[in-house]
This record gives C-alpha cells, structure tokens and sequence, in this order.
C-alpha cells in the first residue's frame, strides 16, 4: 500500500517501513562513523527499545562494540490493509542490519511491567545468548501500567503539583503558540505517575535477572531521566513526571548498592538533553521550549539528536572510565543544553516570542522535521508514491 503520513494531535497513526528502515540506516551510519567504543559491552538488553533513546541503546552497542542485544518493547505489528507502529518498523530494519554484520539481535514484545516477559527475556538469555548481560538499559515509556502482583491499572497524568501552572504551549498540529493552563494532581494522581513512571520497575527487572544469575560481573544499568530549565519545572522537574523521576533516582541508589556488593557493577540515571520524541511532544510548554532551544544549540553547533547524546553517553561516560557524576550522582548528557549561553538565549526569545515572529525565534521546521522522522516520513532516498509492504516485521518476530 501507499502510506502518508495522518497526523492527529501530537501523534501519527501511520508509520513508513521503508522510512523507518532509513531512519535506522541514517542513525547507524553515524555510529560506524565514530571511533568504536574500546572496552564497550558486549551483551546489551534495552528495556523500552524501539524508539527515541532506546532504539539509540542498541543501535550505538551493536554498531559501536559489536554487542549481542536483546530488545524489549510493546509495539503494534501491520498488515496489509493496515501500518504497524514506527517502532516495529524500526526494530525490523535493526534486527536486519545487526544480523547483516554478524550480530545476534532478537527482539520481544509484550508487556515489559508483566512478570511473563521478564521470564521470557531470561529464557532467552539463558538459552540464546552467548554470555550474561553487562549492561540493562531502562528507556520505558508507557502511559500505564498493570501492577504484576495485584493487577491493579495505574495511569500517569501530566499534571502539577502545586496549583493551576499557566504559560505558552505550542499546538504542534497548527504551529501556532497558545496558552496553556495545566491543573494540580490529586495525591492518587501522583501516586499513579510515580507507579508507571518511577523506579520500581527497573528495580523488578534487575532482580529479576541477578536472581535468574544471567547478569554478569561488572555489569552496568542506565535509566534515563529529564530536568530541563526553570521555565518547564512546573510541568516536569516540579510536576508530576518530577515526582516520578526523584523516585527513579531513588531506586538507582538502592540498585546502585546492592549491584556494586553482589556483582562489583552500578546503577546510573542519566539526564539527558530535550528531543522530539513520541513522549516529549505530548507535554505542553515542552514543544516550544524545544523548538527554540532546537535554533540556539543549532546556531552554535551543539545540537544533538538521540543517535548523538547516547554515543556521547557511552563513549564519553559509561565507558570512559570517568562518567563524571554531578553532585546528585547523575550522568549529566544535556550539559550543552544547560550551558548559560543557551539558556539565557532561550529565555530572552521565550519572553518576546509570538506567532508574528515564532519563525525568527524558533527552529518549528525542525521540529517537524524531527517529529515526521519518528514515524519514517520525510527521509532522503524514499520513494513515498510507491507501494511498499506494510506486513513486515523484526526477523525474531516473525510468524
């Protein structure tokens, strides 16, 4: 079939195979481009792996050290009437590429919050894999959540948790610049986010596998996080997503501690830079925020996409011997984007900007750019009139 793209709201309910495959191409292009990463690891499992930061957290492992992955993620597969979801797609074009350079890379979807995945990712590495896992890379993002033990539905929400919080959104549907008012959480509502959003999860998951004995001596784990400037703390840092990721960086401490007495390994929260990313274009305020910062970090040659920050991340991090920790014990990757330069460049257009002058002010083009990639639209070399196979699917997958 021919597929374009159908936007509605801060979503695309089609995605391109063959657009996906060279957002794929595109990013493990820039990877072989790169020094390899000495001393990198070599049995990777990303939790949360089909897009944005996690497809990311394969792509640089494989490409750059020559790691064995495992990916996990929930994602929705096509037909022939109908598309799957980018990440599918993206997962295909990776397990092809990985298999093509004689790398092992399988893939398993389903429920990662649900105890029969996890036992099925440690069948896997039991039987499959050549060797335990020295790095789990936690990268879920999930709206819900269905508790293992009870059952029970938890639902995240984007909202604050001091009062109503008022300020400039961009309607990414339109590219125009509106008001938003973001209400208060209930404390049910912040319980629920912290649930979804927060470290418990990754906590089940790592002992999970210490106890099943498939991590292995030195192993390394890395979630990763958000802060961002004073202007987005009301929706994020100080907001409910916030309170989730205070409980992250809880959970890393006490990861953190039990890894380095059983196994000599550790526990990051990286913080990462603002990206166009499925999750990031459904917080308001963000859109804009990122749309400027997109044309400062771009005037000054430090903009980075996902491919970019996790290269940088492993290379210049968790493999450097030196991931120089902040004083909260973070990985801190969005140092450019903090840089004071750009952010006193991003706040003096914040004040002033409106729809008259928005395209002086901000990179909306990018953006969209950045957005329409997701999905596998608007790629070099992609014959988007012509028909294209909607059915298929990642090797490991395959019915």
């Amino acid at each position: 079939m021919i597929v374009s793209p159908k936007i509605r709201g801060f979503i695309c309910t089609t995605a391109h195979p063959d657009g996906c495959a060279a957002h794929v191409q595109e990013q493990i292009d820039f990877v072989k481009s790169q020094p390899k990463i000495e001393n990198g690891p070599k049995n990777v499992l990303v939790i949360g792996a089909s897009a944005g930061y996690g497809l990311a957290s394969r792509i640089v492992p494989a490409f750059s050290s020559g790691a064995n992955t495992l990916g996990v993620f929930f994602e929705k597969p096509g037909n022939d009437t109908r598309t799957a979801s980018a990440g599918w797609y993206n997962s295909a074009a990776f397990e092809k590429a990985a298999t093509a350079d004689g790398l092992f890379a399988k893939s398993l979807n389903g429920d990662a919050f649900s105890k029969e995945l996890k036992q099925q990712t440690i069948d896997l590495i039991q039987n499959e894999m050549a060797g335990k896992i020295d790095l789990v890379v936690y990268s879920l993002a999930s709206p819900r959540r269905n508790d293992p033990e009870t059952g029970e539905v938890y639902r995240s929400v984007l909202k604050t948790t001091g009062g109503d919080f008022t300020n400039k959104t961009l309607k990414t549907e339109t590219g125009e610049i509106a008001e938003v008012t973001i209400g208060a959480a209930t404390e049910e509502e912040i319980a629920h986010t912290i649930k979804v959003m927060g470290g418990e999860d990754w906590k089940l998951w790592i002992d999970a596998l210490a106890e099943a004995d498939v991590l292995a001596d030195g192993v390394k784990t890395v979630a990763y996080s958000y802060i961002g400037p004073t202007l987005t703390w009301p929706i994020y840092t100080d907001g409910t997503i916030g309170g989730a990721k205070k409980h992250l960086e809880t959970s890393c401490a006490e990861l953190d501690a039990k890894l380095s007495k059983s196994l000599g390994g550790c526990a990051y929260v990286s913080v990462n830079k603002a990206l166009v990313t499925q999750a990031s274009s459904a917080i308001p305020v963000v859109p804009l925020y990122i749309s400027i910062l997109y044309k400062e970090m771009k005037a000054k040659g430090l903009h980075e996409g996902c491919i970019e920050q996790v290269q940088r991340l492993m290379a210049d991090r968790l493999y450097s011997g030196d991931p120089q920790l902040d004083d909260a014990g973070r990985i801190r990757v969005d140092d450019w984007e903090m840089r004071d330069d750009i952010q006193s460049a991003i706040e003096a257009s914040w004040d002033k900007v409106t729809n008259e002058n928005f395209s002086e002010l901000a990179d909306f083009a990018g953006y969209q750019e950045e957005f329409l990639k997701l999905f596998g639209f608007g790629l070099k070399g992609v014959d988007y009139d012509a028909d294209t196979d909607t059915a298929i699917a990642p090797p490991s997958l395959s019915a």
